[in-house]
Parts: C-alpha cells; structure tokens; sequence
C-alpha cells in the first residue's frame, strides 16, 4: 500500500503559487505565506481565483501531482494534471465495459450496494445512540427499507433498476437526516437535497464536503490508470467525472456525511458560519471553510481495518484502496470488485 501524501488547500483567493526549485511556494501580497517540497503534496485543492505561475504548473505534472481549481464554494473549474499513468490496454478494457450493459449494472449495483450499507451503518449507529428519541421510528423504518434494498440488488438486475434503487434510497435516507441531527436543531434542518447552489446550511457543509471528496476519488483512479470521467453508473456527461462520482458512492456516508453530522452536532459550526446571497444560496464562509478542511485532513488521518486487504490503513487511503481493487478487477485478477462496507 502506498504511503498518504498530504494534500495542500489553498482558500485564500489572493494567493498565489509559484515554484522555487523542488518547493511550491504560496504568495499573498508578494510575501511568502507558506512553501512545502512538492514531493510531500498528492494534489493541490484551491478555492477562489488563485493564480498560478506555468512553471509551477510544469512541475506539479511532472511529480504526479493534481492541481484543482474550484469556486469559493466548492464547484469544480478546472483539473490540470499530467499524462495519464496505467496500461492503455487497462483503460481500453473499461471502455469496452461501459458499453455494455450487463458489466455496468453490474458494477453499478457494487456501488449502489457499498453506498446503502453504509447509509444503513449511518442510521444503525444513531438507533444505537438514541433508542429513546421519538424520531427513531422513522429512522428504523428507513433502516428496514435500505436491508431491502441492498436484497434486491442481489438478484442480478439491470441498470436502470440499480438507479432506481438508488435514487429511491437516497431520498429515504435525505428524508430523515434531520432526525440525526440532535444538536443546533433551529439552525440545521435540510428541506431536501439541493445543491448549485445548496438553499440551507446541511445542503451547503455537504456539498462542500462532497466537492473534497471528488478531488480524492478522481485522483485514485488516475493514480492506478482509469479513465475518471467514463463511468458505469452515471453515464457519460462532456465535463463530468462520472466514474469517480461511482466511486464516490461508497463513501459518501462514511466519509462526508457522518463527518457532517459530527461537526453539527458537536458544534464544530453554527449559523454565523455560513452566509446567505440574495438569491437564496447559502455558502460557507472562509473561516468555516478552513475549519472544514481541518476536520477533512483529521478525518483522514485516522487509521481503519480495510476488510479486503487486512491491514490497517489511513481513512485518506480508502479511495485509493477501492480504486485499485476496481482496476484489478477490470483487468480480470479478481471475480466481482468488493464495495467498502461501514462496519
């Protein structure tokens, strides 16, 4: 297993990078506010319109490391990013199986199915904290639904069913995300998934946390040679990463929205954290955003037992693990690609 890299997030929207030698060097105002040697950095995250000089650029694709342009508020601008590593015979072999529609469901039922057990490991945790609460009638009954669920996705369906699942998955599972929420509750209640923009503050801490999660997930797979942006649960979209938004899945529960609802109900961000336009978006404001990321980098830190591999690795490493059991399995060395489950 490889080592975890550190990755550098840049929220400043004055900043400005530059190289010096074998370091990247962050610039506020003419005045160096921070350097670290490019082979300490995975990838580089920057949120607002920070520049960069091309020599720096240059060599971020030489090391191997992904820099990120995203908006203030987490959407995606622009990747740059160097020749893409792998066998192209890899890459051809999952394109051949995007085109079909047996290898793609079932793949996306690996997927749908990591995703809803780890939703159900997110409710079982708040049934088990909370056996008191009113509200928990509703989450059990979620609960049974997603037990359902993951049977049905045992029976060898077909793609469209797979979406169907898991759309109607995750709107039971937005639908009682309120009732986990047991601190701050005037200030963080989600009236449905939105985003672009997200319309309350659970909307807006998820969505920021997704668009982190993004930037892992699509440098796993270009780390071991897929195609990022040719997936087989969301289809193919001009821009869009739709084989790392599959990987995504899994760990949307494990990874963002259990670290959300901590972060809420520990108090971690309040109301005054957040910021609402005119036109009814809600964005974080750079203060929270950098307590955000803080949580983000901790989280990744911790150490979890991987099932599949037995050895205990850094939660950051998660998405790399999964992406390279996906790539072994494209290429035939394993069976079925095994989804990460929340135990």
């Amino acid at each position: 297993m490889r080592k975890m890299l550190n990755v550098l997030y840049v929220t400043n929207p004055d900043a400005y990078l530059s190289r010096d030698g074998e370091n990247v060097v962050v610039r506020v105002d003419q005045d160096e506010a921070f350097r670290v040697p490019v082979h300490y950095l995975e990838g580089i995250v920057t949120f607002g319109y920070v520049g960069a000089s091309p020599a720096l650029l240059g060599l971020c694709c030489e090391k191997g490391v992904t820099v990120s342009f995203l908006t203030e508020h987490g959407r995606h601008h622009a990747t740059v990013q160097g020749s893409p590593r792998g066998n192209v015979l890899l890459r051809r072999e999952q394109y051949r199986w995007a085109d079909s529609e047996t290898r793609s469901a079932e793949l996306a039922g690996m997927f749908v199915m990591g995703k809803i057990v780890n939703c159900r490991a997110v409710s079982r945790r708040f049934l088990s904290d909370h056996k008191d609460v009113t509200e928990s009638e509703d989450v059990q009954a979620a609960h049974a639904l997603f037990a359902r669920n993951v049977l049905k996705l045992h029976k060898g369906i077909g793609l469209d069913e797979v979406r169907g699942i898991e759309g109607d998955t995750a709107r039971r599972y937005f639908g009682i995300l309120n009732h986990l929420i047991v601190a701050q509750k005037d200030d963080f209640q989600m009236k449905g998934r939105s985003r672009r923009p997200p319309r309350d503050n659970v909307n807006c801490l998820l969505s920021f946390l997704y668009s982190l999660l993004m930037h892992e997930a699509r440098s796993a797979l270009e780390s071991v040679g897929l195609d990022p942006y040719v997936g087989f649960l969301h289809r193919d979209r001009p821009g869009r990463a739709s084989l790392a938004l599959d990987l995504m899945e899994e760990f949307r529960p494990y990874l963002a929205d259990r670290l959300a609802l901590s972060m809420i109900n520990r108090k971690q961000v309040c109301a005054n954290d957040f910021v609402t336009t005119d036109a009814g978006g809600v964005f974080l404001k750079e203060g929270a955003r950098k307590i955000v990321i803080d949580a983000w980098q901790k989280r990744k830190k911790e150490e979890v037992q991987h099932p599949i591999l037995g050895e205990k690795i850094p939660v950051g490493l998660l998405p790399y693990a999964q992406a390279l059991l996906l790539a072994r399995h494209v290429r035939g060395d394993i069976g079925k690609y095994p989804p990460f489950f929340w135990k």
